[in-house]
């Protein structure tokens, strides 16, 4: 460094937010030697040509001049990126994209839609470099621990055009923009919240605050998954004539490992659902908040409470209160399991697998018709008849099918499994 100040601020800096590269942390402490001896170094030159890249960088003199190396080989590069998100298991607002890039330069626009059942977005810079530096730290990594995988690449457009400022596209130059469903223009202190001219401390990805509005979340380069690490759900507007912790288990089980479930004595139209961690908490109540199941719109938040406790020894609940760490009807249980890979919002149509050979598809019609669903449409696997999709009369009937018939027997050792598919019949 230029001064031993510089060096001093530098160390105390990451100390406190450990800065990653390719997803390895790298740590900073004080060498023993008091400067470098670079004279007869071979490739002396690209390293000198390094040195004086990062300190254009450092004071703007490239973005300003277009000098350098770097510079020179960033002539007539898009500023605008491609940006995919992988293993989206985790919802990716267009508020938390923004919060995420803007630490490598002022963000004018973005657009974000979904493509080949893929969430992707169109993301433009004030300046090209921006954009070059944006992709160089963030290509590979996971917004959220082990999900959310940012793949980007240089988009062929050299602008955007944003018409309207909405949960799906921004201009963040242009406040006066309709929302595009005749709602007024944006509100003037939701954009102050955006910062257009904020510009993050070099270095590290430390603690991202998520703008108000957003999903609030910390990113898993910073060693974290989302900031809010309760585990427990408050679901309320239960049918209390039929609620039970069983098929609380069971439907929540489909977006996570359900740990315990407790129905509130006095209030049985609410419950506690204790997911096995925050992710899982969170991807459960993006898809079945709103849903409706045994005749009432359900809803799901977030609880106030850290951990759903166990009834007291020699205290009985009516059996309102269970406890499911260790049941072997897990979805999720074995580290990187491909069930990750299936997880779907609520839909008519089910995915049914472990069939058996003997088991014809009227035999499975007929069992979704004892408990009072009607099937609208059925069919096995091309390549492999162990697995099935059924279509049913609506979503609230498959939610009720799902509860009931998830895990039946049917004979020869083999257990129904029942999941939400994303595909039609």
């Amino acid at each position: 460094m230029a001064s031993e100040e510089a060096a001093v601020t530098m160390v105390n800096y990451y100390t406190t937010v450990t800065p990653h590269l390719r997803n390895q942390p790298i740590y900073i402490q004080y060498s023993n030697h008091r400067e470098l001896k670079t004279d007869n170094l071979p490739n002396q030159a690209r390293a000198q040509a390094a040195l004086q890249a990062v300190n254009a960088i450092h004071t703007g003199n490239m973005a300003m001049s277009g000098t350098g190396v770097e510079g020179a080989l960033l002539a007539g590069q898009s500023p605008v990126l491609r940006i995919i998100v992988e293993n989206l298991f985790y919802p990716v607002t267009l508020e938390v994209l923004h919060q995420i890039f803007t630490k490598y330069g002022t963000v004018l626009k973005i657009i974000t839609f979904t493509k080949n059942n893929q969430f992707q977005a169109l993301l433009q810079y004030a300046d090209p470099m921006h954009a070059h530096h944006a992709k160089l730290a963030l290509d590979g990594q996971n917004i959220y621990n082990a999900c959310c995988t940012l793949r980007i690449e240089f988009s062929k457009l050299t602008a955007l055009n944003v018409k309207y400022n909405n949960d799906k596209s921004r201009d963040f130059t242009r406040l006066d923009l309709p929302s595009g469903d005749g709602q007024p223009p944006m509100d003037t202190s939701m954009a102050a919240a955006f910062g257009l001219s904020v510009q993050a401390v070099p270095g590290g990805l430390g603690h991202l605050g998520i703008p108000h509005g957003a999903v609030a979340g910390r990113l898993a380069m910073a060693g974290m998954g989302p900031c809010t690490a309760n585990t427990v759900l408050l679901v309320s507007n239960l049918n209390p004539e039929k609620v039970s912790p069983h098929w609380l288990f069971i439907l929540f089980g489909v977006y996570g490992d359900v740990h315990r479930v407790k129905i509130l004595f006095n209030k049985k139209e609410n419950a506690l659902v204790q997911m096995a961690d925050s992710n899982q908490a969170q991807l459960a109540m993006s898809h079945l908040n709103g849903q409706k199941a045994y005749g009432r719109v359900i809803r799901v938040t977030l609880s106030k409470h850290q951990i759903v406790q166990l009834p007291r020894e020699g205290h009985e609940d009516q059996g309102l209160t269970k406890d499911y760490s260790t049941s072997p009807l897990h979805r999720f249980k074995k580290p990187g399991s491909k069930n990750f890979q299936n997880i779907f919002p609520p839909s008519s149509t089910l995915h049914l697998s472990n069939i058996p050979p003997s088991i014809t598809d009227d035999d499975l019609k007929n069992l979704f018709g004892s408990i009072g669903a009607t099937v609208k449409a059925f069919k096995f696997f091309l390549k492999d008849r162990k697995m099935a999709l059924i279509q049913l009369a609506s979503l609230e009937e498959a939610i009720h099918a799902l509860i009931d018939l998830h895990n039946h027997d049917l004979g020869e050792n083999h257990h129904l499994r029942v999941s939400f598919s994303k595909s039609t019949i």
